[in-house]
C-alpha cells in the first residue's frame, strides 16, 4: 500500500514539475512577444539615457555619454530590438568593427550555411556563418556554446529564451527572439525535405559531419 501511494505521489510530483516548466516557457515567450510589440510601436525612437531606467539621471556622467539616438540613428534601421540592422550596417560600411587586438591573430571567416531544425513543426533554420564570422571569431561560439559539429549540441528554444546558446547575443544586441522567421526561414512540406536555398550544399546539414 505504501509503495503504491509513493508511486502515485511521485507521478503527481513529476507531472506538476513538467507543468511548471511549460508554464515558465510560455511566460517567457509571452514576455518576448510583448517586448516586440512595444519595440515595434516605438520604431525609430530611443529612450534618452536619463529616462532609460538604467542610468542615474542625476549622475555627473550622464551629460558625457552619447545618446542612443545620436549613435544609432544613422545606421540601417530595423523595427525590432535596438532598431538597427547590424548586418546591413556592416555591409554598407556604416560601422567598421575592429577585427583583432593582437596583430598576429589569424582572422578566420567561413561562408557556409547550416540548415537546422529539420524535423520540428516550424520552418527549418538557416544559420549563415558568413554574417557571424565577419565580426566574430569562431571561439565566440565553439566549443563553449556549441560543439563544432552539426548535431553535436542539442539546441533548445527554452535555453535560448533564457539567454543561453543563440540567446547570448539575440535579444541583447542582435535582433530579438520575436523575429522568428528571420531564422526559421526555410519552408517545409509534410513528408518532404526542407526547400534549401539556391546553392546550399545538402551535406552541410547532415548530423555528425565534423566541421559542418
Amino acid at each position: 500500500m505504501r509503495e503504491s501511494t509513493f508511486r502515485a505521489d511521485f507521478r503527481s510530483t513529476l507531472a506538476g514539475a513538467r507543468t511548471r516548466t511549460l508554464a515558465r516557457a510560455l511566460a517567457l515567450v509571452l514576455a518576448a512577444f510583448l517586448a516586440a510589440f512595444f519595440h515595434a510601436a516605438a520604431a525609430g525612437e530611443w529612450q534618452p539615457l536619463a529616462r532609460d531606467g538604467v542610468h542615474d539621471p542625476k549622475g555627473p556622467g550622464i551629460k558625457l555619454l552619447q545618446q542612443p539616438a545620436d549613435a544609432l540613428g544613422k545606421l540601417a534601421p530595423d523595427h525590432a530590438g535596438n532598431q538597427v540592422r547590424w548586418v546591413q550596417a556592416l555591409e554598407k560600411g556604416q560601422i567598421a568593427p575592429r577585427e583583432k587586438l593582437n596583430p598576429a591573430r589569424e582572422i578566420r571567416k567561413l561562408d557556409q550555411d547550416i540548415i537546422l531544425d529539420l524535423k520540428g513543426g516550424m520552418p527549418a533554420v538557416r544559420f549563415p556563418h558568413r554574417q557571424h564570422t565577419e565580426w566574430l571569431d569562431c571561439s565566440n561560439c565553439h566549443d563553449g556554446l556549441f560543439r563544432m559539429q552539426t548535431g553535436g549540441t542539442k539546441i533548445s528554444m527554452f535555453q535560448i529564451l533564457q539567454g543561453e546558446q543563440c540567446g547570448v547575443c539575440h535579444g541583447a544586441v542582435a535582433f530579438p527572439l520575436t523575429e522568428c522567421m528571420r531564422c526559421h526561414s526555410i519552408p517545409k512540406e509534410a513528408g518532404k525535405a526542407p526547400q534549401l536555398p539556391p546553392g546550399a550544399d545538402p551535406a552541410t546539414h547532415q548530423p555528425g559531419r565534423p566541421g559542418s
